[in-house]
């Protein structure tokens, strides 16, 4: 099985990921923050917004981004999840918890299928909500859609 993101990348994938934002609302731990951008560079992600971390810089953050340090220092630092957007065509907000949405909750695989329908319009954002309660019901109601990545029922919570 091949990797579509290995060594062979071609251009029309790179294009693709340069319109994807990760925004990350809100970070407790600065560690997460690095560890988000080793996974976001090794998927060849490279556009990290933050919303109001509570610690960044920070050598945590360093350490655990473990070679995506460009990523930290390239990373768009916003008082408020509206900056963060400005200029998206789409965007996707994950939760663990059934709420009761005016859009679609997506599962991964068709959340894929809905950005490529519009990545050309303009970037894509995915936001990541706080680590102890993930995204606030008025910040989910800045997205268009919702993603549910499955998970065990009695644990739900995903550490970034």
């Amino acid at each position: 099985m091949t990797n579509s993101f290995s060594n062979d990348t071609n251009d029309s994938q790179l294009s693709l990921l340069e319109s994807v934002r990760i925004v990350l609302v809100g970070t407790t731990h600065p560690g997460n923050i690095g560890s988000s951008a080793r996974a976001m560079k090794a998927m060849g992600f490279r556009h990290l917004f933050l919303v109001a971390p509570k610690s960044f810089p920070a050598a945590a953050a360093t350490a655990m981004a473990s070679g995506a340090d460009d990523l930290l220092e390239a990373a768009q630092v916003v008082n408020s999840l509206e900056e963060a957007l400005l200029g998206c065509s789409l965007v996707f907000g994950t939760t663990a918890r059934d709420r009761h949405l005016q859009w679609p909750v997506l599962s991964p695989s068709e959340a894929a299928i809905e950005m490529l329908k519009v990545i050309g319009e303009g970037p894509v954002a995915f936001v990541f909500g706080q680590e102890q309660a993930g995204l606030s019901n008025a910040e989910l109601d800045l997205c268009q859609r919702a993603i549910r990545i499955p998970t065990a029922a009695q644990f739900s919570s995903l550490n970034l």
